[in-house]
């Protein structure tokens, strides 16, 4: 029988991711997401409920989501969905079900642009191929400042 273990969330960070290291040296960091819903219900009222998600996230990617992210920050996360189970101290049986990180994006503006606390502001980026002088794509040159046609082409 043919299984499928794949989420997608985007939402905000509920407390500031927490870094650490196992023996072997491998990076691993722990955080909370709130997802947001909202819809009308039958007497045109809005009404939301919010999902609080534990995820962890591993190697590079933990240390980045460390360094770069704080409590409040949005992110987008694809990953897969895990479910631990243990005995609690009073015997009883426990489980979680969390989202282990397999690839995540930034969203929204960086710390420090358009008003938001901290850092720098994105740099613009660079403009596509067709727009950047001389690159592929550009628009060619008015014809008046094109060389002859030649008869003598190699090919």
């Amino acid at each position: 029988m043919a299984s499928f273990n794949k989420v997608i969330l985007m939402g905000n960070l509920t407390r500031d991711p927490q870094l650490r290291y196992l023996p072997s040296n491998m990076a691993v960091c722990d955080f909370g997401v709130a997802v947001n819903r909202t819809w009308r219900d039958k007497d045109g009222n809005l009404k939301e409920e919010v999902c609080f998600v534990d995820v962890t996230a591993w190697a590079r990617q933990a240390e980045t989501i460390n360094q770069y992210l704080r409590k409040g920050r949005p992110i987008l996360i694809e990953g897969r969905l895990k479910l631990d189970q243990w005995t609690g101290q009073d015997g009883q049986k426990r489980s979680k079900l969390s989202v282990v990180v397999e690839s995540f994006q930034f969203v929204g503006p960086r710390e420090g642009a358009s008003g938001a606390p901290g850092g720098a502001p994105y740099q613009q980026a660079e403009p596509p191929a067709a727009e950047r002088p001389g690159g592929y794509g550009a628009p060619l040159p008015p014809e008046e400042d094109l060389p002859p046609p030649s008869d003598n082409i190699p090919f």
